[in-house]
């Protein structure tokens, strides 16, 4: 097993957390960001050098920009850039305040697309190498009350498909990753709430402000296990599309895709209707 850098945005908890502590423990060297300097010093304190660790936050263009650029001149090759850090807004479009629709849209879509923008000048100069780009079931499937989460993970996922296509001559690839539910601390510590209104009492959106406010709920997915698929597919030629993480999103993803294209396919003879007639 050759051993990789890694860069990975967002490494003090959830799956940043897992895939860190994995590849550290196996002998790789990990370029990781936190917010918080101080939530990865256990981690500096047992692995020192193999763990090189930058403050971050990804609504800041520049500072993307400028922690790429150090990350790649001082450990010279990055194998694998993994785009992870983002949170949830749950709450029905009409309850979001502006602030918050612009920050959740900053941080999981502008941060993503810019992380991965300024990782690619340098992944073409050294020949190749990976992108693994973090997206949910809810990149394909989309609940109500997560109107502006879904935009910005749909549009993560539109992103990165053009972007595999884009520098497949230069030998890189891009996954992107579905996660169902796991049992990480994300729906306690990554999940933020619009403020409620009364009128949407009666709405489906309530039911994931619910699901957000249980603090009891346990979630099926194991993300040590997630962790480990995710560092595996860096070894599969070519790099998957997409990987599928959890029978919830299996099956959420399932319902989504095969009810679209029964959609599609009804409208068939409506979509060919609107062509000019062939040679006109």
């Amino acid at each position: 097993m050759a051993q990789r850098t890694w860069l990975i945005t967002g490494i003090s908890s959830g799956f940043g957390r897992h895939m860190t502590e994995q590849l550290l423990e196996r002998g790789d060297h990990v370029a990781g960001t936190v917010r918080n300097l101080h939530a990865a010093d256990d981690l500096k304190a047992a692995y020192g050098d193999r763990l090189w660790i930058a403050n971050l936050d990804v609504t800041d263009t520049p500072a993307v920009h400028a922690v790429v650029d150090q990350a790649f001149e001082q450990l010279g090759r990055i194998d694998v850039v993994v785009s992870n850090a983002g949170y949830g807004l749950i709450g029905a479009a009409e309850e979001l305040t502006d602030e918050q629709i612009i920050h959740q849209i900053n941080t999981n879509l502008v941060g993503s697309i810019q992380l991965v923008r300024a990782a690619l000048p340098y992944l073409r100069a050294q020949g190749g190498g990976r992108i693994i780009q973090l997206s949910t079931v809810g990149g394909q499937a989309a609940f109500p009350g997560g109107s502006l989460y879904h935009a910005t993970k749909w549009g993560i996922e539109g992103f990165a498909e053009a972007v595999m296509q884009e520098v497949a001559p230069f030998n890189i690839g891009v996954t992107i990753v579905e996660p169902g539910g796991a049992r990480t601390n994300f729906r306690h510590h990554s999940l933020k709430l619009g403020p409620r209104m009364e009128a949407y009492d009666i709405s489906p959106a309530a039911g994931a402000r619910r699901i957000a406010e249980d603090k009891t709920a346990v979630s099926m997915g194991d993300p040590a296990k997630m962790a480990k698929i995710m560092i595996d597919s860096v070894d599969q030629h070519p790099a998957p599309k997409r990987i599928a993480l959890g029978s919830d999103s299996y099956q959420a993803i399932h319902r989504a895709l095969t009810g679209r294209l029964a959609e599609l396919e009804a409208q068939r003879e409506l979509a060919f209707s609107t062509d000019f007639p062939k040679g006109q």
